[in-house]
């Protein structure tokens, strides 16, 4: 005759689930460090109002000037605006889609009707791009400043400049090129 079947726990049910607690409480820690992000994202929020600030003030010297400035002061003057403006771009483009990529959907964004049409729709990669094409932009409006102020600029610096540039313009055009490659080859499979 058979002993009858007890239903106390096998040792190994036992341990199975202990270690199911410990591998979802670690789970549940990573997943939720990624709020973590939301503390710098928060600060680029607050830089860019000291950029908005710096545009102001930049804006009233300007301002200032404008009657009294030469064409390539008042160009540079423009310049200078134009370049807060596409950091403060950046900014924006790197607080919305860092923060979705990586934190969480902007809900209350979700029904506006002011929703940017890139938002929720750039992925790390796409973000990735639109960042060294910031980079560009905004390398190649220095680099336009410079050659309007070419009499009093150090040759030197110059040439550091222009040499910045084609770099940030050949990353520019190797990442596209990558990421393209990349997004082929995944459609291919």
């Amino acid at each position: 005759m058979q002993e009858p079947h007890h239903n106390s726990p096998d040792i190994s049910d036992v341990q199975g689930e202990k270690d199911s607690f410990i591998e979802s409480t670690i789970e549940k820690i990573i997943f939720g460090s990624r709020w973590i992000l939301s503390l710098f994202y928060l600060m680029l929020v607050l830089t860019l109002v000291l950029v908005a600030i710096k545009f102001f003030k930049e804006f009233a010297e300007f301002a200032h000037v404008f009657w009294s400035s030469g064409e390539d002061e008042f160009v540079t003057g423009v310049l200078s605006m134009v370049d807060k403006t596409l950091l403060a771009n950046l900014l924006i483009l790197i607080i919305f889609s860092g923060y979705e990529n990586f934190v969480s959907v902007i809900g209350i964004a979700e029904k506006s009707k002011d929703r940017p049409k890139w938002m929720g729709e750039i992925d790390f990669a796409g973000l990735k791009l639109k960042l060294i094409g910031s980079i560009v932009a905004l390398s190649g409006v220095h680099l336009l400043s410079a050659f309007l102020e070419i009499e009093g600029s150090d040759k030197e610096d110059l040439g550091w400049m222009i040499g910045l540039h084609i770099t940030f313009v050949v990353t520019g055009v190797l990442f596209a090129m990558m990421e393209k490659i990349g997004h082929s080859a995944k459609n291919n499979h």
